[in-house]
C-alpha cells in the first residue's frame, strides 16, 4: 500500500503551475496527495494538444490520489515583448541610445531590436519610462519617429530574446484578449477547465467579453468556468470594484503589477485587493515569487516563509507557485513547505465573526442562512459546518469569513466540487443525494460518519434547500448531534 506524507489540516488552498518539472505522472500524483488543490496550465507555453494532454494527466493523477482538484487555464494575454537578437542577447550600457522598432524584421543588436507589440510607438511619448525584463532594464523614451521608439538606457544589463516590456505607471493599450486567447478559450472548454485566468484586464468589459466567449465555447459541453482576473496592470487598480463584480475572483499578480506601480506599493495593494474581494464574495489567489528560491534550493528563505504566511493572514483563498513547480528542482518539496507554512499561519489567526457581521445586512435568504450557520456553529463549538449545495454559493459565502471550523460542501455535481477546490476552508465532497429532505440529511450524516468527519456526540450545522437540488435555494439550517 502506498504511503504518503500526512497533509496538514489547513484552510488556504495551494495552486501549482504544471510544467516539465512536475509532469511525471507519479510525481504529480504525489504532489496532489501532499496538498495541491488547483493545477494551473500556463497557455503562454505549449500547443493546444499539449494542454489537452496535461489536463488529462491532471485528471488521471487526481483520480489515482482519490482527490478532486480544479484546473485553471491561464491565458497568455497580449505579448508585449522585444523581438530576438542575432546573438541571443545584448549587453546595454547606461547612457547609450537604443531603438525599439515596430517595423524591424532582422534580428536585434546593441543599437536596437524589433517588437512583438506593434502599437508601442503610439502608446508612448518622450519622458515615458519603459521597464524591460521584469524591470531589470530601464529605458527612457527620448523621441518617437514613425514606428521607431528612440530611448536612452537608464539602467543597463543583459537583454535577451523576447523579454517583456512594461510602461511605468501603465498606459499600454494592448487588449486583454488576443486572437490566440480566443482560440485558447475553446481549447480550455474542450477539456472543461474549471477556471480561466484572464491576463492584463483593464476593466469589467475585458472580463465580460471573456465570460461571453467562454460560455459560448462551453455551451456544447454544458460547462461554465469560473473567471479569475489577473490584476497586473496599473490601469486595473482604479477599476478594481467593477472588475471584481464581473469576475469570480482575482489573482494578485505581483510581478507585472510591481513593475508598473513600483515594488513598494504592492504589499498594501495586496491587502486592499484581498479585503475588497472578500467584501464582494470573490476568491483571491496570491501569486509571483512566493517560493522563488526553491527553484534551485530544497528549502525556502525565511523571507519567503513570511511572505506566504502574510498572504494567509491577509485572508487569501490560495497561494500559487510558478517556476518553482513548473521548472524547479524541488516541486514536491515546494508543495509540502507551502502546506506547512499555511497551516502554521492559520493556527495564529484570530476569529472575529461577531465583528464581521456588525452593521451588515443580507437581502438574500440563502446568504442569510449561510451566515447564520457560521455564527451558530462558531458559538456552539460545532465539529463541522456542512453545506448541501448545487451551485457552491452557500459554501463560498461561508468561506468568506475566518472560522476554525471546517466547512464540508456536499454536492452531486462534479463541476461544482472541482470549482469549490479553490474556496478557502472548504472541503468539497461528491455525494449523490435524495430529493427527499429527511432522506438527504440522513445520507449526509452517514457519509460524514463514514469519512470520519463526525462521530457519536459531535455537533454539526447543516444547510440545505427545499425543494432539494435547486441552485440558489438554500433556505434551511439545522443543528444536529450525532447519535
Amino acid at each position: 500500500m502506498k504511503t504518503t506524507t500526512p497533509v496538514a489540516r489547513r484552510s488556504t488552498k495551494i495552486v501549482v503551475t504544471l510544467g516539465p518539472a512536475s509532469s511525471a505522472p507519479q510525481l504529480l500524483e504525489e504532489m496532489i496527495r501532499s496538498g495541491v488543490n488547483v493545477v494551473r496550465l500556463n497557455f503562454s507555453h505549449g500547443t493546444a494538444q499539449d494542454h489537452i494532454d496535461r489536463a488529462r494527466l491532471v485528471r488521471e493523477a487526481a483520480q489515482r490520489a482519490g482527490r478532486e482538484v480544479a484546473i485553471m487555464a491561464d491565458l497568455q494575454g497580449p505579448k508585449i515583448r522585444v523581438g530576438k537578437f542575432a546573438q541571443g542577447k545584448v549587453t546595454l550600457q547606461a547612457g547609450q541610445p537604443f531603438v525599439l522598432d515596430a517595423q524591424r524584421t532582422e534580428s536585434g543588436d546593441e543599437q536596437g531590436v524589433g517588437l512583438d507589440y506593434k502599437e508601442l510607438p503610439r502608446d508612448v511619448v518622450p519622458g515615458d519610462v519603459l521597464l524591460l525584463n521584469d524591470g531589470l532594464i530601464v529605458l527612457e523614451v527620448a523621441r518617437v519617429s514613425g514606428e521607431q521608439v528612440h530611448t536612452v538606457v537608464k539602467v543597463g544589463g543583459d537583454l535577451s530574446n523576447n523579454k517583456g516590456i512594461n510602461k511605468k505607471g501603465g498606459g499600454l493599450t494592448a487588449p486583454a484578449l488576443t486572437a490566440k486567447d480566443m482560440e485558447d478559450i475553446k481549447v480550455a472548454m474542450a477539456f472543461q477547465a474549471d477556471y480561466l485566468a484572464i491576463s492584463f484586464p483593464k476593466n469589467a468589459t475585458d472580463m465580460e467579453l471573456a465570460r461571453q466567449l467562454a460560455n459560448v465555447a462551453g455551451a456544447e459541453y454544458k460547462h461554465r468556468p469560473g473567471l479569475i482576473a489577473k490584476i497586473e496592470r496599473a490601469e486595473a487598480i482604479p477599476h478594481l470594484e467593477e472588475i471584481l463584480k464581473a469576475s469570480d475572483g482575482i489573482m494578485v499578480a505581483r510581478g507585472d503589477l510591481a513593475i508598473e506601480v513600483g515594488n513598494a506599493a504592492v504589499p498594501a495593494l495586496q491587502k486592499h485587493m484581498i479585503r475588497l474581494a472578500h467584501e464582494y464574495d470573490k476568491v483571491t489567489i496570491t501569486a509571483t515569487q512566493m517560493m522563488e528560491s526553491m527553484i534551485n534550493n530544497p528549502v525556502p528563505t525565511r523571507a519567503e516563509v513570511s511572505d506566504v504566511a502574510n498572504a494567509v493572514l491577509d485572508g487569501t483563498d490560495a497561494v500559487m507557485t510558478s517556476a518553482e513547480t513548473a521548472a524547479g528542482k524541488y516541486p514536491l518539496e515546494t508543495v509540502r513547505e507551502m502546506v506547512a507554512i499555511c497551516a502554521a499561519a492559520e493556527a495564529a489567526e484570530r476569529v472575529e465573526l461577531d465583528a464581521d457581521f456588525t452593521g451588515r445586512q443580507f437581502s438574500r435568504i440563502d446568504q442569510t442562512i449561510a451566515i447564520g450557520a457560521l455564527f451558530t456553529a462558531h458559538h456552539l463549538g460545532a465539529k463541522a459546518l456542512v453545506a448541501m449545495t448545487e451551485s457552491g454559493s452557500t459554501a463560498l459565502w461561508m468561506s468568506r469569513h475566518r472560522i476554525h471550523i471546517p466547512i464540508y460542501a456536499l454536492t452531486s455535481k462534479l463541476s461544482t466540487q472541482r470549482k469549490m477546490a479553490l474556496y478557502r476552508n472548504v472541503r468539497p465532497l461528491l455525494m449523490e443525494s435524495s430529493n427527499d429532505r429527511d432522506t438527504a440529511l440522513r445520507q449526509a450524516e452517514e457519509d460524514l460518519k463514514r469519512r470520519g468527519v463526525v462521530r457519536s456526540g459531535d455537533i454539526y450545522a447543516i444547510t440545505c434547500g427545499e425543494p432539494m437540488g435547486s441552485p440558489g435555494g438554500t433556505n434551511m439550517l439545522k443543528i444536529c448531534r450525532v447519535a
